[in-house]
């Protein structure tokens, strides 16, 4: 197995990407159509585009922080200047599937109609996607395939290391930049009486701790810290104020640096260095391990 030799980082310790995925009521439509009469879980989720992504492109402004934007094509479609104003403000638009259905639920033909559902739309609006990232972080050899085949530089769902790896893909190499639970805002914070989606909120200050602490950890390891944020939950104003201390304590360290996602693959895909992992249904027993 190849050692990371760390060329991808420059000379930071850690690189760390704020990633937000603006999935504003896919997941709980997700969940059954019937939810988009419950017209409070739809404003709770509508939170997200509509007030957090404005006051989070604010303060990255002000913090002069790079992020990717990870969007459902069934939210840049309901609302069409959304995914212009990320891009209009230096930050990236990646593909987060149409309808945010989980892919491990679906068909090989809907999981590929999804996808490509997604790519028209962001097409239609002259926005740029170069990766991908699947819905609830579930993905299967459909999904590999269809990285493959449209071409998009890099992943951001799995969770085989906490460094960038190359996924080999065939005769196609993607950019794997892994994700991890905890570094998951979900997990901290998201609470629905229905549908269940969690039911625990956390104090921010916890919250800060927790990924302060990760981050110093991961500098003494060479890591992608690739935080997984939600508009509709991070951009209440003591959750977000979390995010723009993490951010200071970093920069006043000096050794961290803050990229977009498409940057980080890019940079990964020309000084190698990295590991490759071969992505493959896991055989089994089904005596053993039935369905």
């Amino acid at each position: 197995m190849a050692v990371d030799s760390g060329a991808w980082r420059g000379t930071a310790s850690a690189v760390a990407t704020l990633t937000f995925d603006v999935d504003a009521e896919t997941p709980i439509l997700a969940a059954g159509g019937r939810y988009s009469r419950h017209l409070t879980t739809m404003s709770h989720q509508a939170y997200g585009p509509d007030v957090g992504v404005p006051r989070i492109l604010d303060m990255l402004d002000e913090l002069e922080v790079p992020a990717t934007f990870f969007m459902p094509g069934w939210v840049a479609e309901k609302r069409p200047h959304l995914a212009a104003s990320i891009v209009e403000r230096g930050h990236e638009v990646a593909h987060h599937s149409y309808s945010h259905r989980t892919a491990t639920d679906m068909t090989e033909q809907d999981q590929r109609d999804d996808f490509e559902r997604a790519l028209a739309v962001f097409a239609s609006q002259g926005i740029e996607v170069s990766g991908y990232r699947a819905a609830m972080w579930q993905t299967t050899a459909t999904t590999m395939e269809l990285l493959a085949e449209h071409g998009l530089s890099y992943d951001s769902s799995m969770m085989a290391d906490d460094r960038p790896y190359l996924l080999k893909l065939g005769d196609t190499d993607v950019v794997e930049l892994p994700v991890h639970w905890s570094l998951d805002d979900w997990e901290q914070y998201a609470f629905l009486p229905e549908p269940f989606v969690g039911g625990i909120i956390e104090a921010p200050s916890k919250v800060f701790d927790l990924w302060r602490d990760e981050l110093d950890g991961m500098s003494e390891y060479g890591c992608l810290f690739n935080l997984c944020l939600h508009p509709f939950l991070t951009a209440r104003p003591g959750r977000l104020a979390v995010v723009r201390r993490l951010v200071e304590w970093a920069r006043e360290r000096g050794d961290i640096s803050f990229e977009r996602c498409r940057d980080v693959a890019s940079r990964v895909a020309e000084v190698g260095g990295v590991r490759e992992v071969y992505p493959a249904h896991t055989e089994i027993d089904p005596d053993t391990y039935p369905d």
